[in-house]
């Protein structure tokens, strides 16, 4: 009998365990921390775009004002150049009478290259630019002392923004119109501007290129004021010049690689003022004239805006600042001009622009013809 009672002893104690167990395992089950719950997943963290996705884009816009300044100042130079001026006034070479009367009509033809840096701002982490370009132009006096002339300038501009790991390129075409009149020693000229072209963006994410492309125009004018001093085959020629142009690039999505986004467009707007002068000498060599110039003038940029820009991935979205120029500056350059008789004339040009986050140096190679 004694076995039969310890059986029962451990069938009882058996029983009296089985309600704890079940009990525990409930309160497991129930538990923040162990139970269902613990393996639902949270919502997935949201990308937020940042100000250096766009920096190729910024860029791109700045350079679009640069070009549009460049070309007015070029045409400026072309209407109310010193040397240009002293064909004018004396069209039949040295020592001819001012009273011959020079070619009514000239066309031109030029190529250049431009190279320009900036340094960081703010978000913007600085970048390289190489521009490559030509101009045909055609000009004519419709009358004693007044000048027109036409051109047109188709340029392609390739931007690296090596620290973004971005780059960008422009087609720009502008077309552009210049007259001068010129009264005893005085000689006003103006330069008007209209451009537009295609932008196009690379963003390098990681897991792919972020690729976008959208359009650009800008609106420029020119005005100078210079007085001619001639000191026989010397000349100083004092330069009054006031600027103003405006650029705008359209909004834009990116395709491809990690997290494309999305921005608005931009409008970008500069005045400034510029006060130098042009110093020059010609040498005259069997009708030949052979003349050196150069120039410096101070930069007022006494008024610049940049909008911003709206950036957005998905539902976040952030607004980022362009970048500007410093206030002040200084332009200078040089130029060397071979006149083959009164008909022809072969010229070589150096344009700078030194700024305090910028700097731009240009070459010109340039053919007219005079008829």
């Amino acid at each position: 009998m004694l076995p039969i009672t310890a059986f029962e002893g451990r069938e009882q104690r058996g029983c009296a365990v089985l309600p704890a167990l079940v009990f525990v395992l409930a309160a497991i089950g129930s538990s923040p921390v162990f139970g269902q719950g613990a393996f639902v997943p949270g919502p997935a963290p949201t990308s937020v775009p940042t100000p250096i996705d766009i920096n190729s884009e910024i860029a791109s816009g700045a350079q679009v004002l640069d070009l549009g300044g460049s070309f007015l100042e070029r045409l400026g130079n072309q209407a109310a150049g010193g040397f240009g001026r002293a064909l004018r006034n004396n069209p039949g070479g040295g020592g001819a009478s001012e009273a011959v009367e020079g070619p009514r009509f000239r066309s031109w033809g030029e190529v250049y290259g431009l190279s320009l840096t900036t340094g960081p701002q703010a978000d913007f982490l600085g970048d390289r630019r190489q521009t490559l370009g030509g101009v045909v132009g055609f000009g004519a006096g419709i009358a004693p002392g007044v000048n027109v002339g036409f051109s047109v300038d188709q340029s392609h501009t390739a931007i690296d923004v090596p620290l973004a790991i971005q780059s960008a390129t422009i087609d720009l075409t502008q077309l552009g119109f210049n007259a001068s009149v010129d009264k005893g020693p005085w000689t006003w000229a103006i330069a008007l501007v209209y451009g537009f072209g295609n932008v196009g963006s690379s963003r390098d994410t990681g897991q792919g290129l972020a690729l976008a492309g959208y359009g650009t125009q800008l609106y420029g004018a020119l005005t100078e004021l210079n007085y001619y001093w001639d000191l026989q085959q010397s000349r100083v020629v004092p330069k009054l010049d006031f600027e103003y142009v405006r650029a705008t690039t359209g909004a834009f999505q990116e395709t491809g690689g990690l997290n494309p986004v999305s921005a608005t467009g931009a409008t970008l707007e500069r005045a400034r003022v510029l006060v130098g002068a042009e110093i020059g000498h010609y040498w005259i060599f069997d009708r030949n004239v052979l003349d050196l110039s150069a120039y410096g003038k101070f930069v007022d940029n006494f008024s610049q805006s940049f909008s911003s820009v709206v950036v957005s991935l998905g539902p976040q979205a952030i607004a980022v600042q362009g970048i500007l120029e410093s206030q002040y500056g200084a332009d200078t350059g040089a130029s060397a001009s071979l006149s083959l008789g009164n008909m022809t004339r072969i010229y070589l040009n150096y344009d700078g622009k030194f700024r305090s986050a910028l700097q731009s140096h240009q070459g010109t190679l340039g053919f007219e013809a005079r008829w």
